[in-house]
């Protein structure tokens, strides 16, 4: 739909949208499938373990909303097909893709990282978005636009000595977004990624769980905190909306200011 058509029911509604988000059972997918379904979206929410898909579709469902679980290896390409063509046989469209499944299955410095590692999250961090934005781009061609989130990390801004190829891997995310805003930009299709900072989910918890890591983190951060998984939902429920709807190939950065250049001082 045109941005003229959407605005007439606000700049954030999404009703009639059909949303479709990875890694959706827990931290900021969770929240994103939530807020979308809020503001009236019909929401796939997908991961690798369909019961905790199915438990965030019931509380989408008991607040209103309308939704379904699906489970999705983003590692195996049949799986992202079979995720694309259920939501178009449930819905019969896709205007919002939301990659927000992601792995890092190694912390260390990079030249003891095994091959395996890197394969791994090269493979699911890059790949298999670049497979399931190239599945549903056709589709959003044909109803006449949609939007495509990637969700990235200011890892991808940044080199880390304990976390230097899911810093690559995020880098590359966000010229995802860039190629694939370039590529469709004709066909009203935008792309754009979200970078947060640390976030209090149980995928980062290996970071904020860690006092030192946790202190030196909000020493450099200008809010002084870590975020929550809401407040990485809204910027995505503008990227889904018509109030984004002249963004594209961009990336926003959320972060409590960490990466402005600013430190605290006590």
């Amino acid at each position: 739909m045109k941005a003229s058509t959407k605005a007439s029911k606000g700049l954030f509604d999404l009703t009639d949208q059909v949303a479709v988000v990875t890694g959706a059972s827990r931290g900021i997918g969770r929240s994103i499938a939530i807020r979308l379904a809020e503001h009236g979206a019909k929401v796939v929410v997908s991961s690798r373990k369909l019961e905790a898909c199915q438990q965030v579709v019931e509380s989408i469902r008991e607040a209103g909303g309308e939704a379904i679980a699906m489970n999705c290896h983003i590692g195996r390409k049949e799986e992202l097909q079979a995720l694309v063509d259920q939501s178009l046989k449930t819905w019969g469209r896709i205007d919002s893709l939301i990659c927000n499944a992601a792995v890092n299955p190694y912390f260390g410095p990079s030249i003891d990282m095994p091959d395996e590692a890197y394969d791994r999250v090269m493979n699911s961090n890059v790949r298999s978005n670049f497979w399931l934005c190239n599945m549903v781009a056709p589709i959003m061609k044909r109803q006449g636009g949609g939007s495509m989130i990637i969700i990235s990390s200011i890892g991808g801004f940044q080199g880390s000595d304990r976390l230097g190829v899911y810093c690559i891997s995020k880098a590359a995310d966000m010229q995802l977004a860039r190629n694939l805003a370039v590529e469709w930009g004709e066909h009203n299709i935008r792309a754009n990624c979200i970078a947060p900072g640390l976030i209090k989910t149980d995928f980062a918890k290996a970071l904020w769980d860690n006092p030192s890591i946790l202190q030196k983190t909000v020493a450099h951060t200008p809010l002084a905190r870590i975020g929550e998984p809401d407040e990485i939902a809204g910027a995505a429920v503008f990227l889904a909306a018509a109030a984004g709807s002249y963004t594209t190939g961009q990336t926003i950065t959320i972060d409590g200011g960490r990466t402005s250049g600013m430190s605290r001082s006590d």
